[in-house]
C-alpha cells in the first residue's frame, strides 16, 4: 500500500490548562512538567461526525479522489453516541460513498497502524483498490472531569488517509498482551430483568506508571523489530511519528533509542492526546507543511488499552 492523501480535523474549542485549573485541583506547570500539554481541542458545538467528515473531505481533495472512488471504508473509533450501526456506515452516508463495505475496529490508541495494515491486506488480495482509514475519537467523554489523572490528558480530533496498491509498508509489526487494569473503560449497559449480578460503570481508570513502563518497553522492542524486518538503520529514519500521548514517554523512547529531538515530531502540547487520531494527525501535519518528500523513510509507532502496541516503516511516496 501507499498513502496518496491525508486530512485531519480538530474541534474549534480550545482548552488551556489555566481552564482546567479553575475547577481540577491542578495547574498549567503541573499538567505541563508531567505531561507536556498545554492546550487540548474538545468538541462542544461540533460533532464527532463532522471532524471525520472534514478530515475525509481533506484526504479525498488530496488524493484527487471522489467519495465514489472509495471501495472499502475502516474507522477506528474507541467510543461515540452509537453503539450501533457503526461509526463508518455513519461516515459513508455523510461522504456520499455508496454502497461500500465498512468496517470499525477497537485497538484503542494503536488504531492507525492496525489499519494499515488491514488495508495493506486487502489491497494485497487484490479486493480493494482505494480504501479510506478514518481515525475518528473523542476521548473527552469518557473521562472524570471532577478528577485531573485522566482529563488533562486528552483531546479529541480525526484524520483520515487514503491509501491505494504500492509498496511503501515495508514492514510491520502489531502486539497486543491482554492487561485490563492498567487502562480501561467501562460502560453500563441497559437495564436487564434476568442479570442477578452486580454491574458497574466507570470513567477512564489508568495506572500512569504501568502505562508508562508499558509504552516505552513496546515501543522501543517494535521500533527496533521493524527496523530490523526492513533491513532500515536508525539513522536512515527521517521522522520517528509517535502516538502523542505523553512527553515524557516520547523522550524516553527517543533517548532510548539515541536519535535526535529533531526526528522526532510531537503536537501534544497544543492538540493533547486524541486517541487513535494523534499518529495520524501529526502524520497530515508533516504532509500538510512539505516536511516530507518522497523516499523519505519513517517510522510509526503506537501504543493503547488492551495492551496493544503497533508499529511499521513506511517508505513515503505521497501522491
Amino acid at each position: 500500500m501507499k498513502i496518496i492523501g491525508t486530512g485531519s480535523a480538530l474541534p474549534s474549542l480550545s482548552v488551556s490548562n489555566d481552564m482546567l485549573a479553575a475547577f481540577l485541583d491542578t495547574s498549567d506547570e503541573w499538567i505541563s512538567t508531567r505531561t507536556g500539554v498545554k492546550h487540548r481541542r474538545i468538541l462542544s458545538t461540533e460533532t464527532l461526525f463532522d471532524l471525520a467528515t472534514q478530515a475525509v473531505e481533506q484526504a479525498l481533495e488530496q488524493a484527487k479522489l471522489t467519495a465514489s472512488d472509495i471501495d472499502y471504508i475502516i474507522c477506528s473509533n474507541l467510543v461515540n453516541i452509537y453503539a450501533t450501526p457503526s461509526f463508518s456506515s455513519i461516515l459513508q452516508g455523510r461522504i456520499g460513498a455508496a454502497n461500500c463495505p465498512c468496517l470499525d475496529i477497537n485497538t484503542a490508541c494503536t488504531g492507525f497502524v492496525y489499519a494499515l495494515d488491514i488495508a495493506d491486506a486487502f489491497l494485497k488480495a487484490g479486493k480493494v483498490k482505494n480504501a479510506l482509514i478514518v481515525c475518528a475519537e473523542e476521548p473527552s467523554r469518557i473521562v472524570d472531569w471532577t478528577e485531573r489523572d485522566a482529563s488533562i490528558l486528552f483531546g479529541d480530533g480525526a484524520a483520515a488517509a487514503i491509501v491505494v496498491p504500492g509498496d511503501d509498508l515495508r514492514a510491520v509489526y502489531l502486539s497486543t498482551t491482554s492487561n485490563i487494569d492498567s487502562l480501561y473503560y467501562q460502560r453500563k449497559l441497559e437495564f436487564n430483568p434476568f442479570v442477578k449480578r452486580k454491574e458497574y460503570g466507570k470513567p477512564l481508570v489508568m495506572n500512569g506508571r504501568e502505562i508508562f513502563r508499558l509504552a516505552v518497553l513496546n515501543s522501543i522492542s517494535d521500533i527496533n523489530r521493524v527496523l530490523d524486518t526492513a533491513g532500515v538503520q536508525k539513522s536512515d529514519v527521517k521522522f520517528y511519528v509517535l502516538h502523542q500521548a505523553n512527553m515524557r514517554i516520547i523522550e524516553a523512547i527517543r533517548q532510548n533509542l539515541g536519535e535526535p529531538e529533531e526526528k522526532f515530531p510531537h503536537n501534544l502540547e497544543h492538540y493533547g492526546n486524541t486517541a487513535s487520531a494523534s499518529l495520524p494527525i501529526l502524520l497530515d501535519e508533516l504532509n500538510k507543511s512539505n516536511q516530507l518528500q518522497k523516499g523519505d523513510i519513517l517510522v510509526l509507532s503506537s501504543f493503547g488499552a488492551g495492551f496493544a502496541t503497533g508499529a511499521c516503516v513506511l517508505h513515503w511516496s505521497g501522491n
